[in-house]
């Protein structure tokens, strides 16, 4: 018996340039690892650009509103450390409190109600007006999100005015009696920014949710219809569940609308008459500009910050379904 036949003869090497170029070939492979780390690099470098702009213009003006808001300073001379105080203060002056509770009292008018209106009429426009009507409508509804704020403030300024064109069309039908300067009121003032925030932020709902609506399953509808169902169940059981992204993020963006509103309230009332219609950004205007006082805006604007992380994170949590 052979001993070498129970052996395998070794694989024969590779010679010639055919062995050559699988040689070479071989030794520029990139191993699976250092593969992966060079992919996270090329990644890391299209990322960086916009990583240092978002560091220096939101990371860093942030951290530094939180170091102003722990010193007492007028933004020109030395400061002086306070620690907590301002925050204290931000809690206690009735004044600072109420600018917090105006920005409430708009998230009705800036959030909640947009969002209803917004529904209705989505799935009105679904419904009723379709081809050319149907692009007709989102564009009117739309409209108001093309003109700026400063703008719709000027203009709904001018017609809320005692000699508006509101007033006009009310004494016209016989309502004269009711008639005054909307915005210079301090029964009306907070409502009239708010009918404002509803005109501006209606066109954005309407439209984020009617793109949602031609997401949803023409099949579920079908279903409910053979069930014998109406416009209001299927609204209320296969259109709201459906939606409930759209809807989360219609509520992220109008509260911080709401409870950030600057432009609207500058210019059409200015926070006036008296404190009524002040909210925190235009409270943060007047003590960082006017009264010179930066410690005690930056802790209203962190304060303002935290508020609206706490209101905005379980509303994207619901958005999500992460609810459990």
């Amino acid at each position: 018996m052979n001993p070498a036949a129970g052996r395998r003869d070794p694989a024969p090497a590779i010679s010639g340039s055919r062995g050559f170029a699988l040689d070479r070939r071989q030794t520029r492979r990139i191993p699976w690892p250092q593969g992966i780390r060079r992919q996270t690099l090329v990644g890391w470098l299209f990322v960086v650009p916009a990583l240092t702009v978002y560091a220096v213009f939101v990371l860093q003006p942030l951290l530094l509103t939180v170091q102003y808001s722990l010193y007492r300073w007028d933004g020109v001379g030395p400061a002086t450390w306070v620690g907590l105080a301002n925050y204290a203060e931000v809690i206690s002056e009735p004044k600072l409190v109420e600018t917090l509770l105006n920005a409430f009292r708009l998230v009705i008018f800036f959030s909640l109600i947009p969002v209803g209106l917004g529904l209705v009429t989505a799935g009105v426009i679904q419904r009723v007006a379709r081809g050319r009507l149907g692009t007709i409508s989102r564009a009117i509804v739309f409209l108001p999100q093309v003109i700026p704020l400063v703008a719709a403030g000027l203009i709904w300024g001018r017609l809320l005015s005692l000699s508006g064109l509101i007033n006009q069309a009310l004494g016209a039908i016989g309502l004269g009696d009711i008639t005054r300067a909307w915005l210079g009121d301090f029964d009306t003032a907070l409502v009239a920014v708010g009918i404002i925030g509803i005109w501006v932020l209606l066109g954005f709902c309407t439209i984020l949710l009617l793109t949602g609506m031609t997401k949803i399953d023409t099949a579920l509808y079908e279903s409910a219809r053979l069930d014998g169902a109406g416009w209001w169940p299927e609204f209320r059981a296969i259109t709201v569940p459906s939606l409930r992204y759209e809807i989360g993020v219609c509520l992220t963006v109008t509260i911080i609308a709401a409870l950030a509103a600057f432009d609207i309230v500058y210019v059409s009332t200015g926070g006036g008459p008296g404190n009524t219609t002040a909210v925190p950004g235009v409270q943060i205007y007047i003590l960082a500009f006017l009264e010179r006082q930066v410690g005690l805006a930056s802790a209203l604007a962190v304060v303002l910050v935290i508020l609206v992380l706490l209101v905005i994170l379980p509303i994207q949590r619901l958005g999500r379904g992460d609810a459990t």
